[in-house]
């Protein structure tokens, strides 16, 4: 399925990119692939936006961007496997995710030098990999911008199931987090786990991020994660209301570049990040005091 919206719903390619009516947006946004693909963004700019609340303030960043980069090794042996991408993608990314943590924990190297040698190397494996599988129908396009229009109702719940996870998990243990974040040798003076709770957090953030990549791509999960918690961060007053804002702004942002794709013709996953960052450039401009605490 194409990466562009109109062309798939009136069945044609167009050799332009026309602005469609306000008619026929509406008209385009009641056809059921089209309401499941604003639903499956919805439900990743929830959990992307919550889970990468916490990967900005822990300097993780790098972590969701080395993930969505090393994916492209799991399709990869999916394909040559014989598999549909995305039964490999889930488990491959969260042993992805251990085997980081491993690393990280042994070696004791600097985390950004380790996540490049990893992530570079994954993507160079998965490139070559690549060159042994015959011509995929999704085409390459796919992988790396996403399709949120093939996503089907089991993707959805999917990731309903692994937002409320993600709810659940961020809820019950909110107290020790932000004490880990903001203060992680008095956290374990305490008591708390840290590397338990690092565990927890980053195998989430590999089935966050790889349920995602399908709707956003491969190139593009890093920014889909960071860039509604960066806005969130610049808005926000309080350690909770930061949380709750970076979540609703990664939804925010796919419901916006949804709609930006249906009008303007545009691919789903870059239209989503776009609208991201006019997000983040408009937190920039709003004054904070301005605001109420949130």
């Amino acid at each position: 399925m194409g990466q562009t919206l109109f062309p798939i719903a009136i069945g044609i390619k167009l050799p332009f990119t026309p602005m469609l009516s306000l008619t026929n947006t509406l008209e385009l946004f009641q056809l059921p692939f089209m309401q499941r693909a604003l639903m499956g963004g919805i439900l990743t700019g929830l959990m992307g936006g919550l889970m990468g609340s916490f990967t900005v303030l822990r300097q993780l960043s790098f972590f969701s961007d080395a993930l969505g980069h090393s994916a492209l090794l799991g399709i990869s042996l999916g394909l040559l496997l014989g598999l549909s991408p995305g039964s490999l993608l889930l488990p491959f990314a969260v042993l992805f995710a251990l085997g980081v943590a491993y690393l990280l924990e042994r070696t004791r190297l600097w985390t950004d030098a380790l996540l490049n040698i990893v992530y570079s190397s994954s993507l160079a494996i998965g490139v070559i990999l690549l060159t042994f599988v015959g011509q995929y129908r999704g085409g390459i396009n796919s992988i790396l911008f996403g399709d949120i229009l093939a996503v089907r109702p089991s993707n959805l719940v999917m990731a309903l199931v692994l937002l409320l996870v993600c709810v659940a998990f961020v809820g019950l243990t909110l107290r020790s987090k932000i004490l880990l974040t903001l203060h992680e040798p008095l956290a374990i003076a305490r008591g708390i786990s840290a590397s338990a709770h690092h565990t927890a957090f980053i195998v989430l953030l590999a089935l966050v991020v790889g349920t995602s990549i399908q709707a956003i791509g491969v190139l593009l999960i890093s920014a889909f994660v960071v860039i509604p918690a960066c806005a969130a961060r610049l808005l926000s007053r309080t350690f909770t209301g930061y949380v709750i804002l970076s979540a609703l702004l990664g939804a925010l942002g796919a419901v916006l570049g949804m709609v930006l794709s249906a009008v303007f013709n545009l691919p789903s996953g870059p239209a989503i990040v776009t609208m991201q960052l006019a997000i983040f450039l408009l937190a920039i401009v709003i004054p904070r005091s301005k605001l109420s605490a949130v």
